[in-house]
């Protein structure tokens, strides 16, 4: 199966959020979605490479995050799809720092400009610095001009849903510096 890895440096907005530092303690973060119960020997060896793995629901099977968390520390959300074995482990909203980022993840919370009802109003009151969302899978990384967060959605790994690649995200965090994000393509 062939493995395509992109490395991406945004010149724009999002270059405030993605800095490239060397000097301090960096966390590397595997960012994946929408697994929708399919945990293969691919994913796992993205999983073994990073610091943290954060799973933004849609995972199916609790075997799949059982296997990540044999390996890795694991921050998850449940998603829609997930049957209350997984809702009774894992939040609907997970808020937590990660060094100096502090992050807000939930299965189903749209972008910026098309926040979900839900959580609008939170998101404009207390923005968090990084927000992240599953469910569409659509992979997506953008700034809300009006919060100044930044919004990433990972796609979806799974082999269920009608994308045409699998996709996850990684990067790093120093401090409060969002770094080095690459877009993971994995072939259906």
């Amino acid at each position: 199966m062939p493995i395509l890895l992109y490395k991406y440096i945004f010149l724009d907005r999002l270059s405030v959020f993605l800095t490239f530092q060397t000097n301090q303690s960096v966390t590397k973060i595997l960012l994946l979605s929408d697994t929708h119960s399919h945990i293969d020997d691919t994913i796992i060896k993205y999983v073994k490479q990073a610091d943290q793995v954060w799973h933004a629901g849609d995972i199916g099977d609790l075997k799949v995050t059982d296997a990540i968390a044999a390996l890795k520390p694991l921050r998850a959300v449940f998603g829609n799809i997930d049957d209350p074995k997984a809702r009774a482990s894992f939040e609907l909203d997970l808020h937590f720092m990660c060094e100096g980022v502090s992050v807000f993840m939930t299965h189903i919370g749209g972008y910026p400009g098309r926040y979900n009802k839900r959580i609008r109003a939170g998101i404009y009151a207390n923005p968090p610095t990084l927000f992240i969302t599953g469910h569409s899978h659509i992979l997506k990384v953008m700034p809300c001009k009006k919060t100044g967060l930044l919004h990433m959605n990972p796609g979806a790994i799974g082999r269920h849903g009608f994308h045409k690649v699998r996709t996850m995200l990684r990067f790093e965090i120093n401090g409060n510096n969002i770094s080095n994000l690459e877009v993971i393509e994995l072939k259906l």
